[in-house]
């Protein structure tokens, strides 16, 4: 499976990132070293949307808190990046993708980063990760 993580990211033309302690959901806590990873620097810190693909060179699962009831999993990762999007993709671009049902990759995005805006690291099909190959 190929993941996608959108979070804060302040230096896009690094080649190496570190991303501690990132939410996780739909799939996005069995990412492991090795995995294709698309890189979204969030729209709620300034960021443009898609501007990268990497592989994750490690990935490191949180351990939960004690004594709090209801926790997101979480991971810390590292990642090198190896091809930046020739294309922008972004809120702008996947909002008005909201048939949640049309099972378009564009849909899928829209539902997994913006329906719910926090940052996280997700999951993708392979139908998404073949989408978000056509932007490199």
């Amino acid at each position: 499976m190929d993941y996608a993580i959108k979070t804060e990211i302040s230096d896009t033309d690094a080649v190496e990132y570190r991303f501690p302690e990132q939410k996780t959901m739909y799939g996005g806590k069995q990412i492991m070293a090795g995995d294709t990873i698309y890189l979204f620097a969030s729209e709620n810190e300034g960021g443009s949307g898609l501007f990268a693909r990497g592989v994750v060179v490690e990935a490191v699962q949180v351990p939960k808190k004690a004594n709090i009831a209801r926790q997101t999993p979480r991971v810390s990762l590292k990642v090198r990046r190896n091809a930046l999007a020739s294309r922008p993709l972004g809120r702008r671009e996947l909002t008005r993708h909201k048939e949640w049902n049309d099972e378009k990759p564009e849909t899928e995005l829209n539902f997994k980063f913006y329906r719910q805006a926090t940052n996280k690291v997700v999951g993708l099909s392979d139908t998404a990760a073949a989408f978000l190959d056509g932007f490199f």
